[in-house]
């Protein structure tokens, strides 16, 4: 083996043992938080999403009225 493969096989070995050891680092949420997020998460996507259909069609009504758009 050439000294360039060692040195590059070296390189991938230490970056996964980095990760490895980084991972242990985090601290991961526990399942009751990550509901709670995930429900949250959720319900603002769906409140935004009512807000933008909202907004659209105050919009398209008011081009309505307008008569700029049929």
């Amino acid at each position: 083996m050439s000294e360039t493969e060692t040195t590059e096989k070296k390189k991938k070995t230490g970056f996964f043992k980095n990760v490895k050891s980084e991972f242990k680092k985090c601290t991961w949420p526990k399942k009751e938080e990550l509901a709670k997020q995930s429900a949250l998460v959720i319900v603002v996507s769906v409140v935004l999403g009512v807000v933008i259909a909202g907004l659209d069609w105050v919009v398209r009504y008011g081009l309505q009225a307008l008569n700029i758009v049929s």
